[in-house]
């Protein structure tokens, strides 16, 4: 993600989360915070379709723990593998940004609202296990899901 890209992925994030807010302050401050996160675009003709933003948590390790902070595709392209693609993809240049800090990847984590879908989505591309649940944390119940030993691609399936 580029700071041109902004508008168009604030419009996605506007869209997908609905009870957020100031979505472009949003994704400028994240976009801002690199090397912490990591941001990417999804695009098509010129047009961005989704987006997804990867945080290292916990300070700069040796062996890292990132987060899938969040992943968002237009209500209007979804169902076209966006999503499973902007993981998969952005995956290995977030390990080549690992390793230009000197670390590796040691798990990934990854919540969201208990009755999303995308649990599956994390499960196929991560093999993201659900580890706890957080009642009523956000908007609903909130999954925590932890990759352990992710592989060397996510899996594409």
């Amino acid at each position: 993600m580029h700071p041109d890209d902004l508008s168009a992925a604030a419009e996605v994030h506007r869209l997908a989360f609905v009870r957020q807010k100031q979505s472009e302050q949003w994704l400028a401050s994240t976009l801002a915070a690199f090397p912490r996160f990591l941001c990417f675009v999804a695009e098509e003709a010129g047009q961005v379709l989704g987006f997804i933003l990867w945080a290292q948590k916990s300070g700069f390790r040796d062996q890292a723990v990132l987060e899938l902070d969040q992943l968002a595709v237009l209500p209007a392209a979804q169902g076209r593998g966006i999503g499973r693609r902007l993981i998969v993809q952005s995956l290995p240049l977030v390990r080549e940004q690992l390793v230009r800090q000197g670390s590796s990847l040691k798990h990934v984590i990854v919540n969201t609202r208990a009755d999303n879908h995308a649990q599956k989505l994390y499960r196929d591309t991560l093999g993201a296990q659900v580890e706890a649940t957080i009642r009523d944390l956000y908007s609903a119940d909130e999954v925590f899901m932890v990759a352990r030993q992710v592989d060397e691609g996510a899996r594409g399936r």
